[in-house]
């Protein structure tokens, strides 16, 4: 039943009273703890005359918060959004010198450091009243989630008199880079690590892996979920010869160029065209509603609906606080993490030093906050379907390890933040399913530099004969924080030039990329032997890489293992051990599907795999990596609502756009479309055995084989 308007009004003028009577005390409270703080004339005032000036204080600072703020942080749009997270503290200080400077006869006075600190007590204690008074107010609190995500009601518009949607509304929320198994770890025992999603499972919800391609990376595994196609994206990043540039999927001009060939292959805008929400992605999926999306982030100006998010977001003086408060605890973390690390002489370790405490903090503080508030703000406002990505995990797994202590406390929060959201669709106008789910896992392991002394390129060049570098330069991460930092920042994209005729050797995971930019097109196996006759053998017979992918002008695609093994993959002939055997079920259609890339490289290198740990090696500076094949990072997971079909009738989903296929179903499982119908990805299902299906509540893998 809708509350009548003067009990709502009367209710608010009640919330907004008791905020200024508690920063009132607060203020007085602070002018008698801080030296430089004060609220009196300079021969004193009475109690009355102090507090009086108090609350006008308080009053100025909450008007200033509640109309200048908002502008600020619109205006400091054009300011990067990390150096806004820490502008936070100074502008919030600024606003209360303004605020002393209003009360009469200059009674109130504070050092410039000084009003710093009590403008960030005063924002944390006026908050924190509010949300105390706004706990037994269903409408209050939905109008407070709403106002900090950014939108101006809480319900969708209809018709009068139309009651609101009665179809529920789905919720893809995508934890980045968690593999299977590792939730399985998470989520097992009498006190789970992350709790809330193992209430899911012991109720709800059904877990069950999938298989990724074979670049087990967000940007082919997102994009093909998203858009319903990542063909021709054989790697995180590669040298296309035809333009003499590399691209780069988590780069603004990456991301949007890859979506723009998917929507043109599909004929299809992506999964969520209709009524939409994109939250945290690489690609929009065709979604309306935007935030920190990085396929939009080279816009410039009010038309980059991607950045809204971080407007909708600090625009709350409070909200902005209390994230600029985590991201410096979240540096420090870092720093004493890493110190740790090295004094225990943790191996294997890679260097964590430089910006990486920022990027560190801006991927699981910032990112999470602004990708929550607007999650939020999405299911209050009752969108059909909304894609959101959390890519904490990810992040410090890269540097870390996927199961290091470190990466452990960030599944806490990420399962906390779970919770929110969870929570808070219960204000929603409409029921939500919620859908986890991952794009990749990681697989651990030290890097082929630190296990072999050398670089992927450095081998290349010597197997070339050409001059090897003494030193050891560090290789690009592959971290998707470190892009969206970038952006968010108005970074330039950097320039990667390369020489006309030294091969191009780029890095993804434990996936390596050879092309030889002089030579057009794509250069035969015979062609390579003839110029550089060790090449081949140098790379196939090193104990740290498993296995090559090269194109022979007589058979076709063959891969190349140690020993002179070869697997025929156009004909399955096999010569020799199969160099793919120890890389997992369907490696071989997923290195088939790749070869016939337009893009692909002259040579793809894949590392070895340790079949006892899973351990790979990256080619660049992680320990937890992904990319390519090897261990867990092939194996993610798809966590589903049990009242949704099963995902399959036979064997675990291989491939994003299986997964895209999966979705899509799942959107129409409702009363009436949710997506335009007849898309280009309409499931199939394949024959074979059920996948394993997991809860916490049998506290084993059940097999579902019907």
């Amino acid at each position: 039943m809708r509350r009548p308007r003067w009990r709502t009004a009367g209710g608010a003028l009640l919330r907004v009273t008791a905020v200024w009577a508690v920063s009132s005390l607060t203020l007085l409270l602070l002018a008698g703890l801080l030296p430089d703080f004060r609220l009196q004339s300079a021969s004193g005032d009475s109690l009355t005359r102090t507090f009086l000036t108090a609350a006008l204080g308080a009053g100025a600072f909450g008007l200033l918060s509640a109309l200048v703020w908002p502008l600020l942080v619109r205006a400091l749009l054009l300011v990067p959004a990390l150096v806004l997270g820490l502008l936070v503290f100074f502008l919030n200080g600024s606003l209360l010198l303004v605020a002393l400077g209003l009360i009469p006869e200059g009674r109130g006075q504070a050092a410039p450091e000084t009003a710093v600190i009590v403008a960030a007590v005063m924002s944390a204690t006026s908050s924190a009243t509010s949300t105390f008074l706004a706990v037994r107010d269903d409408d209050a609190y939905r109008r407070r989630l709403v106002r900090l995500a950014g939108r101006r009601h809480g319900r969708r518009r209809g018709a009068p008199g139309d009651p609101g949607p009665v179809a529920p509304g789905t919720l893809f929320l995508q934890l980045d880079g968690l593999g299977h198994d590792v939730l399985r770890e998470a989520t097992s025992g009498e006190r789970p690590l992350m709790g809330t999603v193992a209430g899911l499972l012991g109720s709800t919800h059904r877990l069950t892996p999938w298989r990724t391609d074979w670049s087990s990376q967000t940007g082919a595994s997102q994009l093909g979920i998203l858009h319903g196609s990542n063909h021709d994206l054989p790697a995180f990043r590669w040298y296309e010869k035809e333009t003499g540039r590399l691209v780069v999927s988590n780069r603004p001009s990456g991301a949007v160029e890859l979506q723009e060939r998917a929507v043109a292959r599909t004929g299809d805008a992506g999964l969520l065209s209709f009524d939409g929400a994109s939250r945290g992605n690489l690609f929009s999926g065709g979604a309306d509603q935007l935030a920190l999306v990085m396929s939009v982030a080279a816009r410039r100006g009010r038309h980059n609906r991607s950045r809204a998010g971080y407007f909708a977001y600090f625009s709350d003086p409070a909200n902005a606080t209390r994230t600029a408060v985590s991201f410096v605890a979240e540096i420090f973390r870092e720093v004493g993490q890493s110190l740790r690390s090295r004094f225990r002489r943790e191996t294997p370790r890679v260097r964590r030093g430089g910006l990486y405490p920022f990027i560190r903090a801006f991927a699981t503080v910032v990112e999470r906050d602004v990708v929550v508030a607007a999650v939020i703000g999405d299911l209050l406002a009752g969108r059909t379907a909304v894609y959101a990505d959390l890519v904490a995990y990810d992040e410090v797994a890269h540097h870390s390890g996927p199961r290091h202590r470190d990466t452990r406390q960030v599944l806490r929060r990420l399962d906390r933040a779970v919770g929110l959201i969870h929570d808070a669709a219960q204000y929603a106008p409409r029921r939500y399913r919620l859908v986890l789910l991952s794009d990749h896992g990681q697989s651990p392991g030290a890097t082929f530099l630190e296990a072999y002394g050398l670089g992927l390129e450095d081998l290349v060049r010597a197997g070339c004969g050409l001059p090897v570098s003494r030193r050891a330069g560090r290789t690009a991460s592959g971290a998707e924080a470190r892009e969206a930092a970038r952006a968010a920042l108005h970074r330039p994209e950097g320039a990667d030039g390369c020489g006309p005729s030294d091969p191009v050797v780029l890095a993804s995971g434990n996936l390596g990329l050879v092309s030889f930019p002089d030579l057009p097109g794509r250069v035969t196996r015979e062609e390579i032997e003839r110029r550089h006759p060790a090449l081949l053998a140098t790379l196939a017979n090193h104990p740290g890489i498993g296995f090559l992918l090269v194109r022979s002008a007589e058979d076709g695609a063959v891969v190349l293992g140690p020993g002179g093994a070869e697997h025929h993959l156009d004909t399955g002939r096999i010569v020799g051990r199969d160099p793919l055997a120890g890389f997992g079920a369907g490696a071989a259609d997923a290195v088939r599907r790749t070869d016939g890339f337009p893009h692909t490289a002259d040579i793809m290198v894949n590392s070895s795999c340790d079949p006892a740990t899973g351990a790979v090696h990256a080619f660049e500076e992680q320990i937890g990596s992904h990319g390519g094949l090897g261990g867990e990072q092939s194996r993610p997971f798809l966590l589903w609502p049990a009242e949704l079909s099963p995902p399959t009738d036979g064997a675990e989903p291989a491939g994003a756009e299986r997964i895209h296929a999966i979705l899509r179903r799942w959107l129409r499982e409702v009363d009436g479309p949710q997506i335009p119908l007849g898309g280009p990805a309409d499931e199939l299902r394949p024959e074979g055995p059920e996948p394993e299906v997991f809860s916490p509540a049998d506290g084993a893998v059940r097999d579902n084989t019907r």
